[in-house]
């Protein structure tokens, strides 16, 4: 009795088609992706003659103060004793850590104040305080 020989079995992996998927998974992540943006309470910014730009976004904190008086920071609601510690942990991750104050121009000076108070007592120094350009 003669046994037919058989054919060998390729161990290749076809990639034809992998551009194909590549490039379906490609589309997919940029349609589902989501890139997140801070809102923040809406304040309407007091307007100045001169402005500079932040230079670095990664440090740097943002604190929204509301006609109404409302906290927020980094779009969470915040009473004024919790600004303190707030920031204080985030001055522990980050020493190079630089606070952006937006307080809507109808806000109450004492709150602003009060906030600045309990960023000094957070060691919190490095503050900048976020206008609008105003138009010539």
């Amino acid at each position: 009795m003669k046994f037919k020989k058989k054919t060998k079995i390729s161990s290749e992996i076809p990639t034809s088609s992998m551009p194909d998927i590549i490039f379906m998974l490609l589309i997919f992540f940029m349609v589902t992706t989501v890139l997140r943006t801070e809102d923040g309470l809406r304040i309407n910014l007091p307007s100045a003659k001169k402005i500079a730009q932040l230079k670095s976004k990664v440090h740097t904190s943002h604190i929204w103060i509301s006609k109404d008086g409302l906290i927020s920071i980094q779009d969470k609601s915040h009473k004024i004793e919790d600004v303190r510690w707030t920031i204080y942990n985030k001055r522990k991750a980050d020493s190079q850590l630089t606070i952006s104050l937006k307080a809507d121009e109808a806000a109450r000076m004492g709150l602003i104040v009060s906030v600045q108070n309990e960023l000094r007592k957070a060691d919190a120094l490095r503050l900048n305080y976020s206008t609008l350009q105003a138009a010539d």
